[in-house]
Order: structure tokens, then C-alpha cells, then sequence
């Protein structure tokens, strides 16, 4: 019985991850209040907001270089965590699934899931920081509208 409760949570938690993965290449709260919202700026309203912000050249470069980075990043990491999910399913689909062998995949898919959210948010410090503060106040009231 405690088996099955853990597989429905993993299949559950597994489920909703994977959908958000695929959805969003920036990771938000799976539930309740973000708690970063509002520290960061999302690349596309960045991108959206360029001129009302006054990007300059340099910064234009350096943010669409790091963005195109972390795209092949994500790529890659989702590629990654696709296939471990789908070892994941293969385990827990087995009729009697073995529990160290399907906790031992969780971790796996865990890892890949903390990777894509740590390049998450090391993509959103590096274009918060080559921001000056003005632009930063400027899309913090486009961000309110």
C-alpha cells in the first residue's frame, strides 16, 4: 500500500513537472504565491520591451548570446529529463515495480529537473545584472500593466 501511494505522488509530481517543463523554458511555483516574483525579468519581456527600455547595443549582445545559450541548454536538459521520466513510467508500470530501483530513477529525474531550474535562474541573474537600475524600474512598471 505505501508503494502505491508513492508511485501515485511520483507519477503525480512527474506529471505536472513534465508539462511545466515543456510549457515554460522559465520555471515558476508549481503552487501558491511565486516567491520570486517581481525580482526577475522574464527574456521575452526583455526582448518585447527593448527600445521602451533603451537597450543598448552591447547589452542587445550579450543578453541574446546568453539567451540562445540557455535555449540550447534547455534543449538539452529537457531531451534529458523526457528520457528519464520515460524510465521512470517503464518502472513504475511493471506489475510488482521495485522500490529502490524506482527511487533510486526519482533521483535521476530529480537531478535533471534541478539542473534545468538552476539554469533557469542563473539565465534570469545574468540578464538582471547586465540591467542598470533604471531599466530595471522601467520594466518593473511595463511589467504592471
Amino acid at each position: 500500500m505505501k508503494t502505491r501511494i508513492v508511485l501515485a505522488f511520483v507519477l503525480l509530481f512527474l506529471s505536472v513537472s513534465l508539462a511545466h517543463a515543456q510549457t515554460t523554458p522559465v520555471a515558476k511555483a508549481p503552487s501558491g504565491p511565486d516567491p520570486f516574483a517581481g525580482s526577475f525579468f522574464a527574456p521575452e519581456l526583455v526582448i518585447q520591451n527593448q527600445v521602451a527600455i533603451g537597450l543598448s547595443d552591447d547589452q542587445k549582445a550579450y543578453l541574446r548570446n546568453e539567451i540562445r545559450q540557455a535555449q540550447s541548454k534547455f534543449t538539452d536538459l529537457q531531451w534529458k529529463l523526457q528520457d528519464e521520466v520515460e524510465k521512470m513510467v517503464a518502472l513504475v508500470k511493471l506489475p510488482h515495480p521495485d522500490e529502490q530501483k524506482v527511487l533510486a530513477q526519482l533521483e535521476n529525474v530529480l537531478s535533471a529537473e534541478h539542473e534545468i531550474k538552476k539554469q533557469q535562474v542563473t539565465l534570469m541573474v545574468r540578464i538582471k545584472d547586465k540591467l542598470t537600475p533604471e531599466q530595471q524600474a522601467k520594466l518593473d512598471d511595463l511589467r504592471g500593466r
